[in-house]
């Protein structure tokens, strides 16, 4: 766990965290998770399955639980018990809960799955969020490579794809971090689909001096 301001972020394996504010508690891509705290709201990035996952969303969903996440998602979570899902395309702006979240673009440009056939392309409208929660920036990057929607977002605290092959490898991200100038970097896509410890220690070697890097332990 770590804490920045009073705000509480949980790293629940993968991409998914769970942030704790005074007064509402906040899902990011919530995945192979046992269980939790009953969500206020879920932001969800994209539709693939380690990332929109009805049966983890169930898991820490009530009647009064919000997600937002692509319109290519919302019907995969037409099962689910929630007050609402709202859809979010890149650059749109929305304040759900009292929270203000920014849709930033998130895709792939050198990763393939096969030639000029990247696995997450731009026109398919994957977000990272950008959002703030009791006075504390907090960028999402969501699956990206390093792009120049990322040009000077500058959050307090900035959640970074580590293990390359569907997102950036730790040296991208390292140089990534130049353009989002986060004040601290919490590296995540690891130890799930692919990639391992090894990429965030990697990546808090390289990573700009003035950043402060917490590698967070998986919530048992």
């Amino acid at each position: 766990m770590f804490r920045y301001g009073e705000v509480e972020f949980v790293w629940l394996g993968h991409d998914g965290f769970r942030v704790k504010a005074p007064g509402l508690t906040l899902y990011f891509d919530p995945y192979e998770i046992g269980g939790g705290e009953p969500a206020d709201l879920i932001l969800v990035s994209h539709s693939h399955f380690d990332h929109l996952s009805p049966g983890d969303i169930a898991k820490v969903s009530t009647s009064e639980t919000v997600v937002v996440t692509t319109p290519q998602g919302k019907p995969q979570l037409s099962k689910v018990k929630l007050k609402e899902v709202l859809t979010v395309k890149p650059g749109e702006r929305l304040t759900v809960k009292g929270v203000e979240i920014n849709a930033i673009p998130a895709y792939n440009v050198n990763k393939f799955r096969a030639p000029g056939q990247v696995f997450h392309p731009k026109e398919e409208g994957g977000v990272g969020f950008l959002v703030n929660l009791a006075g504390v920036k907090i960028y999402h990057a969501g699956d990206t490579d390093n792009i120049p929607e990322m040009e000077g977002l500058q959050p307090d605290v900035a959640l970074i794809p580590v293990s390359g092959t569907y997102v950036m490898t730790a040296e991208e991200a390292a140089e990534a971090l130049k353009r989002i100038r986060p004040k601290v970097a919490i590296p995540m896509h690891y130890g799930a689909i692919v990639g391992s410890r090894r990429d965030a220690e990697r990546f808090s070697q390289l990573a700009p001096k003035e950043v402060k890097v917490v590698i967070l332990e998986k919530e048992a």
